[in-house]
């Protein structure tokens, strides 16, 4: 989404519009810290240990992918909603195709962030105290 510009004679950019830089913000926040949570649990499958480890490392991943899910929801949903008043007013071009596409990958992060949520979840309710 963040690439989105074109050269016509609106000029369009995905900048110029509030919806669209909260779903780029917020999906660039969920892949941080994905990109994060996939490098402990990798460095953990390889020497058995975390990276980090603290007492309430199950409360802060359930935590985390709730917050991200409901971000990503809401991003998603509020540049879908842009989206839909640009082509109900002005009719598809290739700026809304492309905007739509990275929207559907939002939604996708979504979908990856809600299952990720049952499964901390999961974890946080059948942990064992060491």
């Amino acid at each position: 989404m963040a690439s989105d510009k074109t050269q016509g004679w609106s000029g369009d950019s995905f900048d110029r519009y509030k919806e669209y830089r909260y779903c780029v913000a917020v999906t660039v926040i969920g892949f941080v810290y994905s990109g994060f949570q996939a490098c402990d649990l990798s460095y953990h499958l390889i020497s058995g240990k975390y990276i980090f480890f603290h007492p309430l490392r199950y409360h802060f991943d359930f935590a985390m992918d709730q917050i991200l899910a409901y971000l990503l929801i809401s991003a998603s949903s509020s540049a879908a909603t842009r989206v839909d008043d640009w082509v109900s007013n002005w009719g598809k071009d290739e700026f809304t195709q492309m905007a739509s596409g990275s929207i559907a990958m939002s939604f996708l992060a979504f979908a990856a962030f809600s299952l990720s949520s049952l499964i901390s979840g999961y974890n946080l309710c059948n942990r064992t105290t060491t």
